[in-house]
């Protein structure tokens, strides 16, 4: 994932942490990824703890990360295990249970040691509050959530329709912006969502963007390798997800090579996820094989060198309520790269990416493959599209205005405990 708030040099507010007064002390709990894994949760953290803060994570086990405990960059990790990522209702119920566990648990753990005033919830799921709602009413503290994922929204975009178990996880949103003193949201569609459906004060809801964090981002010197002997390279990263439209993007590699009769583009689909051997599958089934290179999981370097490889990227993310209120971590990094893009046209990838994008409406796979030759085609809007990119990420979408942001929302928060 990308991540937010790499730069020392953010201002401190004169009240601040550590500035005439005892530090503040801060517990993140996150289930979603383990950190340092998590981007914006770890630069979250780390911002905080360049500011004064004493900051605790609460997070799960996995790849890379492994230690019950540790110390990283000032921040005390605390890990727990989870059981494999839940399929079905039976196991998600296993899952989000023994996770509640361990944080209830660990929670109780620092709270004896090393303490805290806060408790900073980030989702998914909509379930942390149940940990928020023990220190709060028992000892006072304060709870912010952090909504990284509308789950309705996702809950629609994965199984095509509502019903119980959506209703189910409105009233969890609902609960948990209630229980709030302070939300955060990624974008404006986040923050529409937390003081209309979430029913919070305007005031107490703050927009954190997401930005790249560039000692991790970086342009590497190409492997024209990657391209498998072809001219040009198109390239993607993410989740492998039905919402993240990688179906999608099988048909447009189709239309290119069947309709538009090209054989020298090399398709590199970097990420993991539940339905990576399906979509090889299809990729078989589609008689794209040799054209499209599925990596499954890779390290930055990998990653890295793939998209510094490619002409241009991709963002094929399904058309859907969620992915239209959805700022993706992928538009950024890519804009950071200078890459140019093509992605359907939805709400907050508009906003993010402008003029390094171009914009395919209603899903139109055979426009979208249009869409990427158009661009291989032409180097000269490529490279303009690029720089436009890179213009935006370091200037209105730079790490320091989400910094800056973060602050302001833990100012708010310490108000309201005095």
């Amino acid at each position: 994932m990308s991540t937010l708030f790499h730069d020392d040099g953010v201002a401190r507010h004169p009240d601040q942490a550590g500035v005439g007064s005892a530090p503040r002390r801060v517990l993140i709990i996150v289930e979603n990824l383990p950190v340092p894994f998590d981007g914006r949760v770890w630069s979250e953290a780390t911002t905080l703890s360049r500011h004064g803060y004493e900051v605790s994570v609460i997070c799960p086990k996995g790849p890379g990360a492994t230690a019950s405990f540790e110390i990283l960059e000032g921040v005390a990790v605390y890990r727990h295990w989870l059981p494999a990522e839940g399929r079905g209702v039976l196991g998600y119920l296993a899952e989000y249970s023994v996770a509640l566990f361990w944080e209830f648990v660990l929670s109780l753990k620092i709270l004896a040691t090393r303490g805290f005033d806060v408790i900073h919830a980030c989702n998914p799921p909509d379930l942390i509050f149940v940990v928020g709602a023990f220190h709060k009413f028992l000892f006072g503290k304060s709870f912010i959530f952090d909504q990284h994922d509308v789950n309705p929204e996702l809950y629609e975009a994965k199984f095509g329709r509502r019903g119980v178990l959506w209703r189910a996880m409105v009233l969890l949103e609902r609960i948990t912006f209630a229980l709030s003193d302070v939300s955060i949201a990624t974008n404006q569609s986040y923050r529409t969502i937390a003081i209309e459906r979430g029913r919070m004060s305007p005031d107490r809801v703050f927009i954190v963007r997401s930005a790249p964090n560039f000692s991790r981002v970086r342009s590497l010197p190409p492997e024209p390798s990657w391209k498998k002997g072809r001219k040009f390279l198109v390239g993607y990263v993410g989740v492998i997800a039905r919402q993240e439209g990688i179906d999608l993007l099988l048909e447009s590699i189709k239309h290119i090579r069947r309709t538009r009769n090209r054989d020298d583009v090399q398709f590199v689909i970097v990420g993991g996820g539940r339905e990576l051997e399906e979509l090889r599958k299809l990729a078989k089934a589609f008689e794209l094989d040799e054209l499209v290179t599925f990596t499954g999981r890779v390290d930055d370097a990998t990653l890295f060198t793939i998209l510094s490889t490619s002409d241009v990227c991709v963002n094929p993310d399904r058309p859907s309520s969620m992915n239209d209120k959805s700022t993706m971590h992928k538009i950024m990094e890519y804009m950071a790269l200078g890459k140019p893009i093509v992605q359907f046209d939805l709400t907050e990838g508009r906003y993010s990416a402008g003029e390094a994008s171009l914009y395919v409406q209603n899903a139109d796979t055979a426009e979208f493959g249009d869409k990427i030759l158009e661009l291989l085609d032409d180097p000269v809007r490529r490279d303009a599209m690029g720089a436009f990119g890179q213009k935006r990420i370091n200037g209105e979408l730079a790490s320091h205005h989400a910094s800056t942001k973060l602050l302001d929302a833990y100012e708010k928060v310490f108000k309201l405990r005095h």
